[in-house]
């Protein structure tokens, strides 16, 4: 009865089973702003060489960063094709194949925050034509430096596309027509995700000793005021993965060559690593562009859910035996 090839159509619904993101930031360019001149040489060579050049983490990466929650849920529907032999009266083996188009879809959304904080001594230069012997005893050495504080949200969009089993079947028959089976093996899948990431930073001078109108910083680009920066920016990706899945369900032979089934599969393709990139526009003329490098990782798992029908073709069952008088 249930030995032979069959083929058949199926409709259900998949449920996202922990389907997490992760964001990372991988690295920043660090630049945040320059110096106009006049700026004392000394000053220069303290920071970088005379590049002209401030090197201030922002922390903007970091606001972009975080682990949370994004659930795939939706319809699915295909069709499957297959082979099953009757060992005995009591135990069936097969091997399956079904593809799926689906509507499995998640979104997600994390905010995170991060700061970063650079200073550096400032070496008094002695100006020109003052005798240094005669120079008065220094004020306190003081220090520069800006604090960065940011605050960010990242959306992830993302969901698989059409996916795919290949399955072994292994069942138990507690009566002629009906088989409880489990089965297990091969999941292949098209995934995307779509990310979108925004974080605002705010720069703000950290200064120790005499003001700057002692230290004649006017010309410092800056200044003693804050300065902010709004990144923007993102990434996508589309992807095929394979993974597994193990799974069972009940299968009834409710006339002949036809049957109906209902069964539930685990499925887990893996995870999508999906690079980012957030770019901020200089603020004022004092300030240059920045840049942040991140990446995402979305999982991609869950539990499908469906019910099927089958006609089952026979071409090798064995012909039934005829008695004769």
């Amino acid at each position: 009865m249930w030995t032979g090839f069959y083929a058949g159509l199926n409709a259900g619904y998949g449920f996202g089973t922990n389907s997490n993101v992760q964001s990372v930031a991988i690295g920043q360019d660090k630049p945040v702003g320059f110096y106009s001149e006049p700026v004392p040489e000394v000053l220069l060579d303290t920071i970088d060489g005379g590049a002209h050049y401030l090197s201030l983490p922002t922390g903007a990466g970091l606001a972009q960063s975080g682990s949370f929650a994004n659930t795939q849920n939706g319809f699915i529907g295909g069709g499957q094709v297959g082979y099953n032999y009757q060992w005995g009266s009591s135990f069936v083996i097969g091997i399956e194949a079904d593809m799926q188009g689906t509507g499995i879809r998640g979104a997600s959304h994390g905010i995170g925050s991060g700061w970063g904080s650079v200073s550096y001594p400032y070496l008094y230069a002695v100006p020109a034509g003052v005798d240094s012997v005669n120079l008065a005893a220094p004020p306190p050495s003081p220090t520069i430096g800006w604090d960065a504080n940011s605050v960010g949200i990242t959306s992830v969009h993302s969901g698989v596309d059409w996916m795919g089993t290949v399955r072994g079947r292994v069942g138990y028959l507690f009566t002629p027509t009906m088989l409880l089976y489990a089965t297990g093996g091969l999941t292949y899948g098209g995934v995307y995700a779509n990310v979108n990431s925004v974080a605002m930073t705010t720069i703000t001078p950290n200064y120790s000793g005499p003001s700057f109108e002692t230290l004649s910083l006017g010309g410092m680009g800056l200044g003693s005021s804050a300065s902010n920066y709004t990144f923007v920016g993102g990434g996508n990706k589309s992807q095929t993965l394979v993974g597994w899945n193990v799974g069972g369900g009940l299968e009834w032979m409710f006339m002949p060559n036809w049957s109906l089934k209902a069964e539930a599969i685990y499925w887990n393709m893996g995870n999508m690593t999906v690079p980012t990139a957030t770019f901020a526009a200089a603020p004022d003329s004092y300030h240059v562009p920045l840049v942040t490098v991140g990446a995402v990782r979305v999982n991609y798992q869950g539990v499908i859910a469906r019910a099927g029908v089958n006609y089952h073709f026979n071409w090798f069952a064995p012909a039934p035996v005829v008695a004769s008088y």
